[in-house]
């Protein structure tokens, strides 16, 4: 099986099951500014430990993906930023390890 599946099914995976609770959260919560969301991701010392390890995991990802991305030449990268905030690194991070191993195949096949 190729690898560059397992991480696009990965990637759907992290978008369902980031955005499941999200949309808990829209549907419950009175105010759902993002200032709300963000100032309920601190509340606890779980949820502070849980935002600070993504916030560095989120910095290691765009400290490797972005020169690993121009090197390579991977097409609507820089997509992948904004997205990064508005629907999950959960989801980015894999798709771009999908789209890292198609252009990977691409040249592959080239130099045959």
């Amino acid at each position: 099986m190729k690898y560059k599946y397992v991480y696009l099914i990965i990637a759907i995976l992290g978008l369902a099951y980031t955005w499941y609770f999200n949309i808990q959260f829209y549907q419950t919560a009175e105010d759902t500014s993002i200032a709300i969301f963000i100032a309920q991701a601190k509340t606890t010392f779980p949820a502070k430990s849980i935002t600070a390890d993504i916030t560095v995991v989120l910095f290691a990802f765009f400290t490797w993906y972005i020169p690993d991305a121009l090197k390579l030449k991977v097409k609507y990268w820089w997509a992948l930023i904004p997205l990064t905030f508005l629907v999950a690194i959960a989801f980015t991070f894999p798709m771009y390890l999908f789209m890292r191993k198609n252009k990977l195949d691409k040249i592959k096949s080239n130099q045959k």
